[in-house]
């Protein structure tokens, strides 16, 4: 809500409506809802399978598993947003929660942005460079990796909880969770706005899709080999579908971020334009926390040694032996030997047919 113009002790006028258009508030709630159960469940169940299974004996399960702890901490702020969207934007939970749901909310999308480019980056090296990334790649080296990103993504949403706060809509009974934003231009709130962009997506972004780039052309480059053909198009796909969604859950919403830019700025104050923008900042919002949902089974569900863990945890069976290799320490012997085979294809380019 960027039309507030005045404190949190005092009513605050509004120049335009602030509600966009009114099917918001059922339609919205409904797909909240249908976020946190989809999302609370499959990230449990990843939580569950690599803890009691799979084991953090591999720099993969590692990252996944905190992204999944990651989504699950903001998953639980859902059902509060539902109720205040459905109450139009009544916010009844007072300052305090305002506050903290409104920084787990941000500190998630950092969290997250930031465990999948790890992810990524742990992909690429296994894959392409499975030989001279095994200094780099240990467990110790994860997990010191893992506490800057929850430590740096905590600084980042610090802002976020001070800029927070409860305000009271004068001529009406409705008090907002909202960002204090004063007639004059707020520097500090587009420089806010600016950061989530750039770090919180395009950067991110550019890693990601560069890392799935580049292994994508190895595992092209080493179709040569007929033994890894029918790994590397699995892979291919896998990497295909987090890439793409990635992009579709993250690109709505980073657009109508931008547009919310242009308001701080004063360079969009169309009432109509601003409603249009209060009404499908929602529907990015839910699309953006769909992706949430999806880690799981982009980062999980793909994986047969995964779905034998889930079965087995659903039939109740015992803890996998510690010392059984995971489905990521196969992973990434399967990627030396397909790294092998690249090399050995590229030393022989003439008794082994090249794909380009």
């Amino acid at each position: 809500m960027q039309n507030a113009t005045g404190g949190a002790s005092e009513e605050i006028p509004l120049k335009c409506n602030m509600s966009g258009y009114p099917f918001i508030f059922t339609l919205i709630p409904v797909v909240y809802g249908c976020n946190f159960v989809i999302g609370i469940v499959g990230n449990s169940m990843v939580v569950a399978v690599i803890y009691c299974y799979m084991k953090l004996k591999t720099v993969a399960n590692i990252f996944v598993l905190n992204l999944a702890v990651s989504d699950l901490t903001f998953l639980l702020t859902l059902p509060m947003w539902a109720t205040v969207t459905a109450t139009g934007y009544n916010w009844p939970f007072g300052s305090f929660l305002c506050k903290l749901t409104a920084s787990l909310v941000i500190f998630n999308l950092y969290t997250s942005v930031f465990f999948l480019t790890s992810l990524s980056i742990d992909r690429y090296l296994a894959l392409v460079h499975p030989v001279r990334s095994r200094q780099c790649r240990t467990v110790a080296n994860a997990r010191i990796t893992c506490i800057v990103i929850w430590a740096f993504a905590f600084l980042l949403s610090v802002p976020t909880a001070v800029t927070r706060d409860v305000f009271q809509i004068k001529d009406s009974n409705i008090t907002v969770c909202a960002i204090l934003d004063r007639n004059e231009l707020n520097y500090n709130l587009v420089a806010l706005s600016l950061m989530k962009s750039v770090l919180g997506f395009l950067i991110p972004f550019a890693i990601i899709i560069t890392c799935y780039c580049l292994i994508g052309k190895a595992l092209l480059d080493a179709h040569g080999v007929q033994k890894s053909r029918s790994h590397g198009d699995e892979v291919l796909k896998m990497l295909a579908a987090v890439v793409l969604a990635f992009f579709l859950c993250w690109v709505p919403h980073q657009i109508f971020h931008f547009m919310d830019t242009l308001v701080l700025l004063k360079v969009i104050q169309n009432c109509h334009m601003l409603d249009i923008i209060d009404t499908g900042m929602p529907f990015t919002i839910c699309i953006a926390y769909f992706n949430s949902c999806m880690n799981p089974i982009l980062y999980g569900f793909v994986g047969k040694n995964f779905r034998r863990n889930l079965l087995k945890l659903l039939r109740g069976g015992p803890p996998a032996d510690p010392s059984h290799a995971g489905l990521s320490a196969k992973m990434s012997n399967l990627s030396y030997r397909a790294s092998e085979s690249l090399h050995l294809s590229a030393n022989r380019t003439t008794s082994l047919p090249s794909v380009k």
